[in-house]
């Protein structure tokens, strides 16, 4: 294999050449920092190169390999750290202009898992300010370009994570999921990715000043991208390996006890009042057909109600967000994420004091619901977003633009408040007309069980093919 191709094998290929020799951990890296180097300019998704130490690490795992010692299942395998997480001894700027200088001293669980597996960081990637915007873009680093084409935006909070990975920066993209961060930017690109659960992956920044709120904690998840549901299966294990700095993780393996075939999958339409799209239904009806056809038992009926229990949970976020972020948003935050952040309460009325107990606890009422739900239909299969990806900065186009962003993502952010597993696959490529634009669909799945969500996912995937060769066949065209 030429040198100048090494960085289009997924992590699943890439190990299977790293850890036999075949293929050295430096010259993957290498690979991937020239495509780095060559596509990055005008995305804009990595804002900390990394290539000196990541060189470095890649040497040394070279050495190590060659003395006889052991790999790691990651063995070589390029990576990049969204910047909202810690890495020792570089800025966890959040997107923040006022946190340029906070240097993480010591390594986020996240991070240590990803090394400690053989992966190798080569970059830091972009998120919006307080990594709280479904696009990205802030006033420290900038705005982050979907690969697709300027007509897309690439998502957020974890755009340059999503950007990246797809563009062939690194197999494996790191970021994370509060409201639908890791699904955002894997639906605008065309990657993959599974929301793991609640307590899944284990999560601290070293770096933190205070405890995050406690919505924020049952709903945010740390995670990956990529571009082959195969590299889930292959770098999650690692991922979910215990933390003591996380006394919530739950040391469960990552493949679960085998289900009653043939699997149920609820199979729903439902977008609640807001318009289907064309081609988001043709994108649903080829999932379905993927795994009816791989021997899934697929029935169309609704999950318990997910508009009310997605709305009520952002709602309550917001209402936690409101009461200890305000003053940080206020304070450090640029106009721009201040006026988003007033259109997010207009549209999402936070839900505060007694009210927001209350809603803490009826938390588990919709959790019970669903639990009794998955039990007879381990997976359900759902639109993502009821329309193609959005276009950049249509956050800040008012009560209008926030609304189409955020409004209609109740499949999304209803996860996070239930606190289960979700896949995000591509189902379709769509001709529209400001240009191509690939469409996902998700899957949720019974609590503790993302395995038997990237199952599916790789079964869509195996129907449509990966989106990664279009996507670099017409980057090839336009440079």
């Amino acid at each position: 294999m030429e040198q100048s191709d090494i960085w289009r094998l997924s992590a699943t290929e890439l190990t299977a050449l790293t850890r036999n020799g075949d293929l050295s951990a430096e010259e993957t890296v290498q690979s991937s920092l020239d495509r780095m180097h060559e596509v990055n300019p005008a995305l804009n998704a990595v804002v900390e190169d990394l290539g000196a130490e990541a060189l470095e690490r890649a040497r040394a795992l070279d050495n190590s390999r060659a003395q006889g010692e052991p790999t790691g299942p990651l063995h070589g395998v390029p990576v990049t750290i969204k910047i909202n997480v810690d890495q020792r001894g570089h800025a966890t700027t959040n997107g923040v202009i006022a946190l340029k200088d906070v240097i993480a001293p010591d390594d986020a669980p996240i991070v240590a898992n990803l090394q400690n597996a053989g992966a190798i960081v080569i970059g830091r990637t972009n998120t919006p300010e307080f990594s709280f915007r479904a696009d990205t873009d802030n006033p420290l680093h900038g705005r982050t370009y979907n690969p697709w084409g300027d007509h897309i935006s690439p998502g957020g909070s974890s755009g340059g994570a999503g950007a990246a990975v797809m563009a062939g920066i690194g197999a494996l993209a790191h970021g994370n999921d509060i409201g639908g961060s890791l699904r955002f930017p894997a639906a605008a690109n065309g990657a993959v990715t599974v929301k793991p659960g609640l307590g899944r992956v284990p999560a601290w920044n070293p770096s933190q000043k205070a405890e995050r709120g406690l919505l924020a904690q049952s709903m945010s998840v740390q995670g990956l991208i990529t571009r082959s549901a195969a590299d889930l299966h292959l770098s999650m294990p690692s991922l979910i390996t215990a933390d003591p700095r996380d006394p919530f993780h739950v040391p469960m393996p990552w493949r679960g006890e085998a289900v009653k075939e043939p699997i149920k999958v609820a199979f729903t339409k439902n977008t609640f009042g807001y318009a289907l799209h064309p081609e988001v239904e043709k994108a649903l009806d080829t999932a379905r057909e993927a795994l009816v056809d791989a021997g899934y038992h697929v029935e169309e009926i609704d999950p318990p109600d997910v508009f009310e229990c997605g709305r009520n949970g952002y709602r309550a976020l917001m209402g936690e967000v409101l009461t200890m972020m305000k003053g940080d948003i206020e304070a450090a935050g640029s106009q721009t994420i201040r006026d988003v952040f007033d259109v997010y309460f207009q549209e999402f009325p936070p839900i505060l004091e007694t009210d927001l107990l209350r809603m803490m606890a009826q938390r588990s009422y919709y959790a019970r619901e669903w639990s009794l739900f998955l039990q007879d239909y381990p997976l359900v299969l759902s639109p993502f977003l009821p329309q193609p990806f959005f276009r950049p900065d249509r956050d800040t186009e008012g009560a209008e633009g926030v609304h189409e962003v955020l409004g209609c993502a109740v499949y999304s952010y209803a996860m996070n408040f239930l606190g289960l597993p979700a896949a995000c696959v591509p189902s379709r490529l769509a001709d529209l007309p400001l240009g191509q634009q690939p469409i996902n669909v998700q899957i949720a799945a019974q609590r503790w069980r993302e395995d038997l969500a990237v199952d599916a996912a790789l079964v869509i995937e195996e129907r449509i093919g990966q989106m990664a060769p279009a996507l670099w066949n017409k980057m090839d065209k336009t440079e």
